[in-house]
């Protein structure tokens, strides 16, 4: 069995095709994925997947939208990505479909997936899911978890300490 990093993984679910090296990293990691070699994928890197595809480099979030704007009628999306969370979570869908792939903590991811869906931040959701076996949560992000948490009626419940 192969263990994945997060950057075997981003090759092979963005193309960037305006860089030599990341496109023949995109079919090296394509044929890798596609061997039907046992694989696996530690949860981590899953959170830096989503980190990545979602476009954390240091940019606003208006230089990745006037990116994403200025690369529309392109092929090739900016080297930060700026996907969104349905993109985001289509790969991981994805990743999780194929046989040969075993998922560190499947169920925490799948209800990480779900969570974020639903309005949480990814890390957060997987923080939370990975959380299942404690009576709460202690987090001083009240506004985008802890108030958000609630309203969807997550558990375990997400405290604020006083």
């Amino acid at each position: 069995m192969t263990g994945l990093d997060t950057n075997v993984l981003a090759r092979y679910y963005v193309q960037d095709e305006s860089d030599a090296e990341a496109t023949r990293q995109h079919e090296m990691a394509r044929r890798l994925i596609e061997s039907g070699e046992p694989l696996m994928v530690a949860k981590t890197v899953l959170l830096e997947l989503e980190w990545v595809m979602r476009g954390y480099y240091g940019f606003s979030t208006e230089e990745v939208v006037a990116a994403r704007v200025e690369s529309r009628g392109s092929d090739h999306r900016p080297s930060y990505y700026g996907f969104s969370t349905e993109e985001v979570v289509a790969a991981l869908r994805h990743l999780m479909s194929l046989p040969q792939v075993v998922i560190e903590q499947r169920e925490a991811v799948e209800s990480a997936i779900a969570h974020c869906l639903s309005g949480l931040d990814f890390a957060d959701a997987l923080h939370l899911a990975s959380y299942a076996n404690c009576d709460q949560v202690a987090s001083f992000d009240d506004r985008k978890f802890a108030r958000r948490a609630k309203r969807l009626q997550l558990m375990p419940q997400v405290v604020v300490p006083t």
